[in-house]
């Protein structure tokens, strides 16, 4: 039985974690603004606690909830790469999203094209969305690699079909210069 996304925005706003095909691979998805929700997905994943995990936002004014003021360079810079398949390393100076942070007083933000996954993300808000693996494990390609690494752990999976994309690439803007930390879906 296919879940709806009325049920998915529901269960992720009320701090539900579960498997969804983003515009690359699966992620193990929930409520950024969450901060048990992104602990129960360290949990799930065994991620390294002091990697911070990529955001998926529906426009660049979401960078505001995460009190992250961009220029005018920037905005040119990320309106060439976004929408697409690059996850963008910006400054997060603030304390109250050390959860998301980790330390690292920066956060990896990326802006999908994939018109589904766009919607939900309007309707719950922003999403931490790593892949949808156990840290160490290469990510599920489908739904039955998914349930084989979170079986009843997670509130909902979403079947995407098989996904076969690259990880995202994984730039980092510093001085109005672009740098790739991870080459990936996309060549810069």
């Amino acid at each position: 039985m296919q879940i709806t996304d009325k049920k998915i925005i529901s269960l992720i706003k009320s701090g539900g974690v579960g498997v969804l095909p983003t515009d690359t691979l699966y992620g193990l998805v929930g409520s950024a603004m969450d901060k048990k929700t992104v602990m129960q997905i360290y949990k799930l994943k065994k991620r390294t606690p002091k990697k911070p995990c990529i955001v998926l936002i529906d426009r660049i004014n979401d960078l505001k909830k995460f009190s992250i003021k961009i220029g005018k360079v920037e905005k040119d810079i990320l309106e060439k790469f976004w929408p697409g398949k690059v996850s963008v390393i910006l400054p997060c100076l603030e304390k109250k999203f050390f959860y998301l942070h980790r330390g690292t007083q920066s956060l990896a933000f990326r802006l999908p094209k994939k018109p589904s996954l766009i919607n939900i993300i309007k309707k719950s808000g922003p999403l931490v969305a790593p892949s949808a693996n156990p840290e160490g494990l290469l990510p599920a390609k489908n739904i039955i690699e998914a349930k084989k690494y979170f079986g009843g752990e997670v509130d909902f999976y979403v079947d995407g079909g098989k996904l076969e994309s690259k990880p995202s690439t994984l730039v980092i803007l510093k001085n109005g210069a672009v740098k790739v930390l991870r080459p990936g879906a996309v060549k810069i």
